[in-house]
């Protein structure tokens, strides 16, 4: 492996991962040529990483390094020298947060620690570790066949879930129950690929077969300094009907009363122990299962689906700064409780070759909008929504409420039109 060299003299920040929603954030709030990105050579060429940067001011410049090189992350602060006026390691992708964690304990900066975010980034080594200290979670096995998920699946009336343990968005996770073709789910989920994301040499899948909970899901986004959540939000999301469940919605704060919204808070901080988590944010998912929640999965990244925007919004706060803030070691401005409610819900339509796309500028004078944008354009082929790569936009609305907010965030999101045919 060969030493990285780049002129970083006026380097404060170093992202591991290359995100433009990341980047859009910290143009506003850092100097120019401040901040250094990290990203492999497959997902740069692939996602036309040097020319997505080139708009950016506070860009010192995009280095090609192995950053999804989880298993020897270690090897990474041996490539690229520590820039003298470092300031914070930024995880800004969750294919990078193994590697910013061990570049900030190489550079002795404050970061998740190494051992917790190769917990987070493996839903099989997280159970595992949440078991041992008593949280609450379904039943689970790492499987490698479908023969291996239906005796699994035979203990609970053929109900089940089978995710990829190491990958994101929703991808390849599907719900089977009791009449489910089991090889067409086990072929689905382990052909669920993003190449435009992951580089060659990372880590190999890994799969878990688990036990289907019933009940509402939440997610907490908690900043966290030295092991401590020093702020916390609850969000609520709407998730798609069948066996895909991609997230089709948030709203925060989730309303809930405030003895059940003290137990998902409780249930973070238990995780956060368990973990050994440092300084970041980590974005906790859970289902409410018979009154208690109960674990999905957890990442050690500012949440993505535009969930910190959210919570902006209704906490009138900038969680970006603040995460920022933690990163440098230093004291967050931390939010009051929310004042109002922001909600989000993705546009989708028929699979097909999309002929029109109608109604963007009216959903965005509705009231309360805060955005409204569609990403698809006419003549794109768009398929089944079966990860969150498939949705084709997005409107985020406030109100007074988190029933208000939803409300507006549906009436304008229902003003979209977006058309299809079938392909030829």
């Amino acid at each position: 492996m060969t030493e990285i060299s780049v002129d970083a003299s006026r380097v404060t920040h170093v992202a591991v991962g290359l995100s433009v929603a990341l980047l859009t954030d910290l143009e506003r709030m850092l100097p120019e040529r401040s901040v250094l990105v990290l990203d492999e050579p497959d997902t740069i060429r692939a996602r036309r990483g040097r020319e997505r940067v080139s708009g950016f001011a506070c860009v010192a410049g995009l280095v090609e390094a192995p950053t999804q090189d989880e298993a020897g992350a270690e090897r990474l602060a041996a490539l690229l020298p520590r820039p003298q006026r470092l300031r914070a390691v930024i995880p800004a992708l969750e294919y990078g947060v193994v590697a910013a964690a061990a570049l900030a304990d190489a550079w002795g900066v404050p970061g998740a620690g190494v051992e917790a975010a190769r917990t987070l980034r493996d839903k099989s080594l997280l159970r595992a570790v949440a078991g041992k200290h008593g949280i609450d979670q379904p039943e689970w096995e790492v499987v490698e066949s479908a023969d291996a998920i239906d005796a699994f699946r035979g203990r609970f009336g053929g109900r089940c879930v089978v995710k990829p343990a190491n990958r994101q968005a929703s991808l390849g996770v599907r719900l089977l129950d009791s009449g489910s073709d089991t090889r067409a789910v086990w072929a689905q989920t382990t052909s669920a690929d993003e190449a435009r994301q992951r580089a060659r040499h990372a880590l190999p899948p890994k799969y878990l077969v688990e036990q289907r909970l019933n009940g509402p899901e939440f997610s907490v986004e908690a900043l966290v300094r030295d092991g401590r959540a020093v702020f916390a939000n609850i969000t609520a999301k709407s998730v798609q009907h069948g066996d895909s469940p991609v997230e089709l919605g948030h709203v925060a704060p989730a309303p809930l009363p405030p003895d059940v919204a003290e137990r998902m808070a409780e249930a973070t901080r238990q995780l956060l122990a368990a973990t050994g988590f440092g300084t970041g944010v980590v974005h906790a998912e859970w289902i409410l299962h018979e009154g208690r929640p109960h674990l999905v999965e957890c990442a050690g990244r500012l949440p993505g689906d535009c969930i910190d925007l959210l919570v902006n919004l209704s906490h009138s706060c900038d969680l970006t700064q603040d995460y920022l803030r933690v990163l440098e070691g230093t004291a967050p401005r931390v939010a009051g409780g929310p004042g109002r409610a922001a909600a989000i819900r993705f546009v989708t339509a028929e699979p097909g070759v999309v002929t029109a796309v109608e109604g963007v500028d009216e959903s965005g004078r509705a009231p309360g909008v805060v955005e409204s944008e569609v990403y698809a354009e006419p003549g794109a082929t768009v398929g089944s929504v079966t990860s969150s790569w498939d949705r084709l936009g997005h409107v985020i609305a406030t109100g007074a409420t988190p029933e208000e907010a939803t409300a507006r965030a549906e009436h304008a999101r229902d003003l979209i039109r977006v058309t299809t045919e079938a392909a030829s």
